[in-house]
Parts: C-alpha cells; structure tokens; sequence
C-alpha cells in the first residue's frame, strides 16, 4: 500500500485547473452517487496493460496512443467510435508491419472529457465568461448558463464512457479486428489520400501472408490472436473529484484502481510540486502518463518519477514529450542524460501535438503537419544519439474527415481549415494524415532495427 495515501488525500494539496462549482451540495451528491456505479475497467486489466508496457520500455513493442482531443457529448455516435478505432487499427497494422514488434493501442477514448485551459475565463466581444473544460464540466457554448459548471454532467460523462467501452470491447473481440478484415478497414475518404495504395498493397501482403498460414492449419479459429486485439482507454485525470469517485479497492490485491480508464496521465499544467493530481495519482495502480514540456527540470522530473513509480517498475511510468519542434534539442537530451544517469524505468513516448499548435490565417487554431513530423523525427534523432529509444507516440487524431491540421499528403491548407473544422478544442489530424504519419514513422522504427542489427553485426 502506498504510505499516507487514501483516496481523498489529494484534497489537502494545490490543485489547479479544477473547476469552481457554485453548488458544494449538489457536488457532493453526484460525487456520491458515482462511488455507487459499477468500474468502467477492471484491475487486472490495468495490471495486463503495466505488464504490457513493460515490453515497450524494453524495446520489445511500440505504444500508439490516439483519439480526441476532447470528447464531445454533441457528436457521440456508434459510428463516429468505429472510425476512430479502426484508424487506429490501421495505424497498428502498419506500425507493426514497419517495426517487425507488437503495438499496444490505447485510445484517448471513453472518458476524455475535461481539458486543462491556460485562462480561467474567455472574452468575446467584451463580455467575459468561465472558460470551456470540456463536456465534463460545461459546455462550449458562450453563455452564462452553458459556461456554469455543472456537476450533473460528470453522470453524462460516465454514461458515454460506459457504452463507449462497451462498443471498442464489441470491436476488439467480436471478429471487426480480426486480420482478415484488414482491407475492409480503409474509410471511403482515405482513397483520396497518396498513402491509400500504400496501404492496400501492405493490406494485399498481408492477406497472402493469412492465406499462407491457413493453408499450413494457421487460422483465426486455432489462433486466436489473429481474430481479436487488446485495447486500452486513457484520458487525462484532471477532474479529481471524479476520479476519486472512480477510485476503488482490488479484491484481489488490496491495491487502489482508478477504474475510469486503464492509463491515466498528469497534463504539462498539474505536474508542479505540491500537486494535488501527483497526489492522487501516487497512490492508484494503473499505468501512468506524465507530460514533460521545455519547462520541465531534469531534477523535477526526477523526483516526480520517484514519487509516481517510487518502485521503479517497468511499464508503470510513460513520460509523454512535448515541446515543439523546434525545441527537441534544447530540452530531451538533458531529460534523457538524467533518466538513464539514476537507472529510472521509463517509456518516452513522443506527443508532437501539443508544441506546434498555431493561429493560422483567419484565427483558427491549427497544427501544421511538416511541424509536427519535424519533431517526431528529431525526437527519433535524439534517442539514438543518446543511446535511448523512443517507444511510443501519443497524437490527437479522429477517424472524421476533418480540416483542422494543414498539410500532408492531401495538402489542406490555411483557406480550407474552415471546410470541416469540428473539434471541440484543439486541431486533429484526420485519418488520412494519421495514417500517414503512422507511415512515416514505420520508416523511422525499420531504420532503427536496421541501424541496430548492423551494430550488432559489427
């Protein structure tokens, strides 16, 4: 058991980016309620997923991790789910193509509803309201009534969370991720993508391969791996009163779960010492995320690790980078030096997301794609030069045929941001350039399986 921790032990901590409730009661009631309502995720799946990061942080496997950037209450749909999970099986599929290693996929999906924000309240116009935190806690409207915290919502929040899961468990073990269905994955708008054919000719392989295999008595029905996938949800735990509603003793163990989501992780905003989410997060046994930014201190991190992963347990801790692309070599190899310096058990896991977003003409956010594969590959640059390897990549992407990220292969550009731009805060990559990128960075991963094979040789 974690010493001097209990579920509640966050609260005699700073905590920043919470959201101030008008009505303490009516909090509290919902808070309540929660505790009653049945896990999202079970411990033993958590504990699955640690064994299975283990691997990544050995260089065994390759973490992908994806979704939305904040999930909506507006656009929830069976469909909508699908397409994200099946980007991300393709995604799977050509990374592991590329890697020649397992991927483990973990979506941003079925619970990422509250989102930091860099004000406490937004102007328009003159009139100043509390800033939108996501679907959890209000709304994106701009009125007085939308932008009121609203503890209800935390009930809504659960809902969608519990029926998503319900559907990526339907998806994952009920025959729509078996190998077979690779070239049924593509989506329709994917065709107008230069990395489509790529794709069906990698499809086309490994349809000769199964067929290969089945003749020899190698099949779905005598393997079940090649029918079905592990998938794993995650989202950022920033509403803590939620997550300790969540919070839940293992039977088996006597360990703490945070049964919102199998990962959780603390955002570049909560990571500060004295930190009330590092409090919490300290004493649960799922999987952790921590973001590291250009303001992150190798020493601070440091003694965040031994606070987070005090037993240093491989797969516990993914250190999710981001700082922009132009910043990867100020800032990682220093963090990198540190780590390996103390013999501290970590992924690094890349999010080039986060550190290249911008205002493009006509003031929609946006996120170039050359940025953001300029810092995937420096970061790739990095870790082989610092003989460390980069295990992971963490993308805000949606399977919609959004234009929210210029550039790519389809080249959308400043002017037509507007076309289909549907996110609820932050740009996304669409599934044609989050296939693309999971592409590019197969070559990466192949580049340095050959770059190690050849040192080994040597």
């Amino acid at each position: 058991m974690t010493k001097n921790w209990t579920p509640d032990s966050w609260r005699g901590f700073e905590a920043r980016q919470l959201p101030q409730y008008p009505d303490a009661a009516a909090l509290a009631a919902v808070e309540q309620e929660l505790r009653s309502y049945p896990p999202l995720v079970f411990a033993g799946e958590a504990r699955d997923l640690i064994t299975s990061l283990a691997d990544v942080e050995a260089g065994k496997s390759f973490l992908l991790q994806g979704g939305d950037c904040a999930e909506s209450f507006a656009e929830f749909h069976p469909n909508t789910i699908r397409d994200t999970f099946r980007v991300l099986l393709q995604m799977a599929v050509v990374l592991t193509f590329g890697s020649k290693m397992p991927v483990i996929k973990v979506g941003r999906m079925a619970g990422q509803f509250a989102k930091p924000r860099s004000g406490d309240f937004e102007e328009i116009d003159g009139v100043s309201l509390p800033s939108y935190r996501g679907d959890n806690v209000n709304d994106i409207e701009f009125t007085p009534e939308a932008r009121t915290p609203n503890p209800q919502r935390m009930m809504r929040g659960y809902l969608q969370s519990a029926a998503t899961l319900n559907l990526l468990r339907a998806f994952a073990s009920g025959g729509y991720a078996n190998l077979h269905q690779v070239h049924k994955w593509n989506l329709d708008f994917t065709g107008r993508s230069l990395w489509s054919d790529q794709y069906r000719t990698l499809a086309d392989r490994i349809g000769e391969a199964l067929d290969f295999m089945e003749a020899c008595g190698i099949s779905p029905e005598t393997v079940p791996q090649l029918k079905g996938t592990s998938f794993y949800t995650s989202h950022e735990a920033l509403l803590l009163g939620y997550e300790q509603a969540m919070t839940r003793q293992d039977s088996l163990t006597g360990d703490w779960y945070d049964t919102s989501a199998h990962m959780l992780w603390i955002g570049d905003r909560t990571r500060f010492a004295g930190s009330a989410h590092v409090e919490f997060l300290r004493g649960v046994g799922n999987p952790l995320g921590l973001k590291c930014g250009p303001t992150t201190e190798p020493d601070d991190l440091l003694r965040l690790i031994d606070i987070l992963n005090p037993g240093n347990v491989p797969g516990k801790l993914t250190l999710i980078t981001r700082f922009g692309h132009d910043k990867v070599e100020a800032h990682l190899p220093r963090l990198i030096r540190a780590i390996k310096r103390e013999g501290k058990r970590v992924i690094w896991s890349c999010d080039p997301m986060h550190g290249n977003t911008i205002k493009a003409v006509g003031g929609l956010k946006t996120r170039p794609f050359d940025q953001i594969l300029t810092e995937v590959k420096a970061v790739f640059a990095v870790h082989r030069a610092e003989g460390s390897h980069a295990g992971g990549i963490h993308l805000e992407m949606t399977g919609q045929d959004v234009t929210e990220c210029t550039g790519g292969a389809i080249a959308i550009s400043d002017a037509g941001l507007s076309d289909r731009y549907q996110t609820q805060c932050d740009p996304r990559l669409n599934a044609s350039q989050a296939l693309e990128m999971a592409f590019l960075i197969a070559e990466a991963l192949k580049g340095e399986r050959e770059a190690l094979k050849a040192a080994q040789a040597a």
